[in-house]
């Protein structure tokens, strides 16, 4: 009876059945673009029909940003969950690479408070707020999506950060309310199409491992 040499290709197949994916627990990004997609859509959307010389209805102005900051937390929650319940069973440099892509979200943000605060005060102009953090949030959220993205190596990820990064950066040039039009539909549409592809993409990747 032969016994397989190491080099052989029976080897190296009962190595690869018997070692664990590295990506063998996919996060499922699904209920996060969900959230982060009505976020934008309802929260932009208040906004857009409600802000400019002739606006559409006439809502408070802490509607927009109570439904905004509402989905925003909600979306945060979904995909700190869904990183955790990804990691469950994964290696040592996989969790870390999680906590540090985590940890970054918050250093984002800080950066992005500390730059529209110390901006809109050097100026003295506390009225750019209102388009300043709309837009910086998305690009941000847009950045982040990128590394995860990367690090995940998660095409669809990848390139939902490239769609927001590029969209909100550009809706500065339109001003209000035309900023949030275009926040609300081209942000809030490309979550609602992405959570779409996510299904396909989880499918795929259970099909198709890689090792």
């Amino acid at each position: 009876m032969s016994i397989a040499a190491p080099g052989s290709p029976v080897a190296a197949g009962a190595s690869a059945s018997a070692t664990p994916s590295r990506r063998a627990n996919e996060v499922d990004n699904r209920a996060a673009y969900v959230s982060f997609g009505l976020a934008n859509l309802l929260g932009h959307g208040a906004a857009a029909v409600s802000q400019g010389d002739s606006p559409l209805l006439g809502l408070p102005g802490w509607l927009p940003t109570t439904l905004l900051g509402i989905g925003l937390a909600t979306g945060i929650t979904q995909a700190t969950v869904a990183a955790l319940r990804a990691q469950r069973g994964a290696s040592g440099p996989d969790v870390l690479s999680g906590k540090l892509l985590g940890a970054s979200w918050i250093a984002a943000f800080t950066a992005l408070f500390l730059a529209i605060t110390g901006l809109t005060s050097a100026l003295d102009m506390p009225e750019l707020q209102p388009i300043l953090w709309p837009a910086g949030s998305g690009l941000i959220v847009g950045l982040l999506y990128l590394a995860e993205g990367a690090a995940r190596r998660n095409l669809l990820h990848y390139s939902l950060g490239v769609w927001l990064a590029l969209t909100s950066a550009a809706a500065l040039f339109l001003g209000s309310p035309g900023l949030y039009w275009v926040l609300a539909i081209g942000v809030g549409g490309a979550y609602a199409l992405a959570a779409a592809l996510e299904r396909r993409r989880l499918v795929q990747h259970a099909g198709h491992p890689q090792h």
